[in-house]
C-alpha cells in the first residue's frame, strides 16, 4: 500500500508558504504532539478505501453531540412540547456540519488548531479570555458527563449518585490506556460505544413506534419555539448541547493525525475527505439526538407525562409505559456508553485548549484529574444539598453555559477561515462565508435571548 509520509514529501513552493499565517511556528511542537500525522493514508486506490483513512476524527467529534448533557435537554424538550423542538436538533446538527467543516479546513490548511491560531493572531489578553471560555465550556461539558455517567451507574449497579460522581474520576486510566495504543485505538473505541448508542436507540424507536406525520411536522420550525420563554430556554440548550465549542477546538487538531502530503494538493483532498467523514457521522448523530426528543415525545408527552424532565425519571417510566422491561435497561446502557465515550474527547479538547493557549504541557493524567475534579464538586454539593432532583436542573444549566461560550469559539473560527492571507488557496468562498456569519450571528442573537429573558425575569 503506498502511503504518505509527511517527513519525506516535499512541502509547497516558498511562495505558497508565505500565505499560511499559522502554518510554520518555529520551534513549536505540532498540534497532538506526537499523535499528529501518525496515521496512515492511502496515496491510490479507489475513492472509497481512501475515505477510509480519514474515517475517524467526524465520530470523535460526533460524541459532543450525543453526550449526556444532550440526553436532559432533549427529554424535557420532548415531554414538555413533544414533536415541536425537533426542528431545532435539526437546525443545530445542519450548523455543526458547517461548522466542524470550518474546523477541519482551518487545522488541515494551516497546520494549526483553533486554540494555536487563536493565540497567534489575537492580543494576549484577548487570547487568555477565549481560552478561560473555552476551559468553562469544557468544564460544563464534564459537568454533564459526571452526572450522566453517575446516573447510569446508579441505574445499572445501584451506585449512589455521589459515589458514582465520585467513580468517574478513575476514567483516566481508560484514557491513558487508548492514548497509548495509538489514536486508531482511540478511535475504534470511541465508534464501537457510539455503535452501541445507535443500537440501543434504534430499538427504543421501533418499540415506541411515533407517528411519522407528527415526526416530520416537528422538523417544519413554529414561532412557539421564540416566543414561549421555557421552550426557548430548552431550544438554547440543545442548541448548546449539540453545537458545543470545544469540539470546534477538537476537531481542528485531530483532522491533522492523519499523515496527507502537506502540499496544496494534498490538503486540498485531505479536507474534502475529512468533511466527508464530519458530515456522515454527524447525520448519524442527528439520528441519536432526534431519537431521544421523539421517544419523549411519543412515550411521555403524549400520556400526558409533560412533567418529565430527569434522566432517571424517564428511565423509571420507559419501560411500564412501554410495556417492555428491555426499554429502560437499554435507555441506562446507552446512557453509560455515552458518558464513558464523552471523556475521551472531552480530554483530548482539554489537552488541546491548554497547549494550544498558553504551550503548556503536563501529564495527560493530572490535566484529566483537574477538569474531573472541578466538574466533581458543583455536582456532589448540588446533590447533597438539593436532591437528585437539583443535579437534573444542574445538568440542563450545564448546557445553557455550553451555548453561551459558542460565540468565543464561532467567530474566531469563522473570520480565520474568511481571511485569504491566512488560508490561502483554501480560504471559503463568499457564499459559504455568508453562511457561516449567518450561523454566527444567530447563535449570538438567541444568547442575547436568553440573556434578556433570565434578567427580566430575575
Amino acid at each position: 500500500m503506498a502511503q504518505y509520509d509527511p517527513v519525506t514529501t516535499p512541502r509547497a513552493p516558498m511562495e505558497a508558504q508565505k500565505s499560511w499565517r499559522f502554518t510554520e511556528a518555529t520551534g513549536e511542537q505540532p498540534s497532538l504532539g506526537r499523535m499528529n500525522a501518525s496515521v496512515p493514508v492511502r496515496a491510490d486506490g479507489s475513492w472509497l478505501r481512501r475515505l477510509l483513512a480519514f474515517i475517524g476524527p467526524g465520530y470523535m467529534v460526533s460524541v459532543g453531540y450525543m453526550d449526556p448533557g444532550n440526553w436532559a435537554t432533549d427529554i424535557a424538550g420532548g415531554a414538555q412540547f413533544g414533536y415541536t423542538l425537533l426542528a431545532v436538533i435539526l437546525l443545530s446538527n445542519l450548523m455543526a456540519i458547517v461548522l466542524q467543516a470550518l474546523a477541519a479546513r482551518l487545522g488541515i490548511a494551516t497546520g494549526r488548531d483553533l486554540a494555536q491560531a487563536c493565540r497567534d493572531h489575537y492580543p494576549r489578553p484577548v487570547s487568555l479570555v477565549l481560552w478561560l471560555a473555552c476551559e468553562a465550556a469544557i468544564i460544563a461539558c464534564d459537568l454533564a458527563e459526571v452526572i450522566g455517567t453517575a446516573i447510569a451507574l446508579k441505574l445499572l449497579f445501584g451506585i449512589p449518585l455521589v459515589l458514582g460522581a465520585t467513580i468517574t474520576a478513575l476514567d483516566v486510566f481508560l484514557i491513558l490506556l487508548l492514548m497509548r495504543r495509538g489514536f486508531r485505538a482511540l478511535e475504534a473505541f470511541v465508534i464501537a460505544l457510539l455503535a452501541v448508542i445507535f443500537v440501543c436507540f434504534g430499538v427504543q424507536i421501533a418499540l415506541a413506534a411515533p407517528p411519522i406525520q407528527a415526526i416530520l411536522g416537528g422538523f417544519l420550525p413554529t414561532p412557539e419555539i421564540v416566543t414561549n420563554p421555557a421552550a426557548l430556554y430548552i431550544a438554547i440548550g440543545i442548541i448548546g448541547a449539540t453545537v458545543m465549542p470545544h469540539n470546534l477546538y477538537l476537531h481542528s487538531s485531530i483532522v491533522q493525525t492523519r499523515a496527507y502530503p502537506r502540499t496544496e494538493v494534498g490538503r486540498r483532498g485531505a479536507i474534502r475527505f475529512a468533511v466527508t467523514d464530519s458530515t456522515i457521522a454527524l447525520m448519524l448523530a442527528l439520528f441519536v439526538n432526534a431519537a431521544i426528543l421523539i421517544m419523549a415525545a411519543s412515550v411521555f408527552h403524549a400520556k400526558g407525562r409533560t412533567d418529565v424532565q430527569e434522566i432517571e425519571q424517564a428511565y423509571e417510566l420507559l419501560s411500564p409505559l412501554l410495556g417492555a422491561g428491555i426499554a429502560s435497561t437499554l435507555f441506562a446502557v446507552a446512557l453509560l456508553a455515552s458518558g464513558l465515550n464523552s471523556t475521551v474527547t472531552a480530554t483530548l479538547a482539554g489537552q488541546i485548549v491548554m497547549e494550544g493557549f498558553l504551550r503548556l504541557r503536563i501529564p495527560d493524567w493530572a490535566r484529566r484529574l483537574i477538569t474531573r475534579g472541578i466538574a466533581i464538586v458543583p455536582v456532589v454539593g448540588v446533590t447533597a444539598l438539593y436532591g437528585e432532583q437539583g443535579t437534573a436542573r444542574l445538568l440542563v444549566l450545564s448546557q445553557v453555559v455550553l451555548s453561551m461560550q459558542l460565540p468565543f469559539a464561532v467567530i474566531p473560527l469563522v473570520g480565520f477561515v474568511s481571511d485569504k492571507g491566512k488560508m490561502g488557496a483554501h480560504v471559503i468562498p463568499p457564499w459559504l462565508k455568508v453562511l457561516a456569519w449567518g450561523i454566527a450571528a444567530i447563535i449570538v442573537a438567541l444568547n442575547v435571548k436568553l440573556l434578556f429573558d433570565t434578567l427580566a425575569g430575575a
